[in-house]
């Protein structure tokens, strides 16, 4: 009877242990279930959201939405740019789909486009510069300009604005305080540096631009080069930013190419020279910057205006001037980041703008003896 007693309590716990067994399988297969069903219905939901951000936002749409991509910008900036429009349903997707097909070298303009419009007709329409409307008229900004030419040789002669207006809104305190909010990457307290001359020295992107109005407002004007400029340091900001370095130093650096180089390849020389330079403690000794200093274009220097005492002077001062001299081109400011790699010391242009570069300053005196001259 006792043992009986034993084996009865053992086969109900084997009973009980199989029934837990049976419990714990149900769990595991409705948890699975549940899993496997929700990766399912994630992965539905994840390729219907591609494929719908894949297809026209709006198939039936005949709205034409006027979009103006900015002159320099990346394929972030338009794609953020787009989705911003409704004319795509997710910039993510859109950069995608842009990389995967190799699309590139998109065009700045103002562009029609329609949200029934698929992403190869958007990127073939970015790519032609197929515009929705034509400029009224285009100005064109040279490189190497100041702020002062750029007001006289550009301003005066293709707005109906005077030089002294477009210089009385470049130096009004209260729009650059606007603007510096406006622009915070860009435009920030170094441009009110007790030895700047003017604040946006330098800032205003060297391209030519097109206007849709007749009379654009002169804000419209720095603010649209201000633009540009902004596109096109985006790129470096990592680099800068690695570099312990700001987009005025860059600028700064890059209007001393605009202003010494003749040819694209002497941008990244030159830049070369000036790193070199700066690694020995040595002033950098550009023309240029004198030139700055002194307030008036000279067609040479001498040996007096060398000791012109001035902030802006590299002969006075080591390093870098304040700020920038000019507005520089994408090149130049491209060349700063990337340099040729030389030993090179020092350098000179002859007669006709050519450059001729050294690693001593005796190789130096024999290429002023050569190309220059007594």
């Amino acid at each position: 009877m006792e043992n009986k007693s034993k084996i009865d309590i053992m086969f109900d716990r084997m009973r009980e242990k199989k029934k837990e067994v049976k419990v714990v399988r149900r769990i595991v297969f409705v948890i699975s279930l549940i899993l496997l069903i929700t990766a399912a219905i994630a992965g539905y939901q994840g390729y219907n959201y591609v494929t719908s951000a894949l297809a026209p936002v709006d198939p039936d749409s005949e709205e034409v939405v006027e979009v103006e991509v900015p002159i320099g910008s990346n394929l972030d900036s338009i794609a953020a740019l787009l989705e911003e429009n409704g004319i795509i349903e997710d910039a993510r997707i859109y950069k995608y789909y842009v990389k995967f097909n190799n699309e590139a070298e998109f065009q700045a303009g103002t562009y029609g486009l329609l949200p029934s419009m698929t992403l190869d007709e958007i990127t073939q329409s970015l790519k032609t510069g197929k515009v929705y409307r034509e400029p009224l008229f285009t100005i064109n900004f040279p490189e190497g300009l100041t702020l002062d030419q750029i007001a006289e040789n550009v301003i005066a002669e293709k707005t109906d604005y005077t030089a002294e207006e477009f210089m009385e809104k470049v130096t009004d305190e209260a729009y650059i305080d606007n603007l510096m909010s406006n622009y915070p990457g860009l435009l920030t307290e170094e441009i009110k540096g007790e030895d700047i001359r003017y604040a946006l020295e330098g800032y205003l992107f060297p391209a030519t631009y097109p206007f849709y109005e007749e009379d654009p407002s002169l804000e419209l004007i720095i603010e649209q080069m201000l633009d540009a400029t902004q596109a096109n340091i985006a790129p470096y900001s990592v680099v800068l930013e690695d570099l312990g370095e700001t987009p005025h130093w860059l600028l700064t650096f890059a209007s001393l190419l605009e202003e010494e180089a003749t040819a694209k390849s002497d941008r990244e020389i030159i830049a070369s020279v000036f790193y070199n330079r700066l690694e020995q403690d040595m002033p950098l000794q550009t023309d240029p910057t004198v030139i700055y200093a002194m307030g008036e274009h000279r067609d040479r220097l001498f040996n007096e205006d060398y000791q012109f005492d001035h902030p802006y002077s590299t002969y006075i001062n080591k390093g870098l001037p304040p700020g920038p001299i000019a507005s520089a081109g994408a090149s130049s400011i491209q060349a700063v980041l990337d340099p040729a790699t030389t030993d090179f010391v020092y350098f000179l242009a002859d007669s006709e703008g050519t450059n001729h570069f050294a690693v001593t300053y005796e190789e130096h005196l024999e290429n002023r003896d050569k190309y220059i001259g007594n």
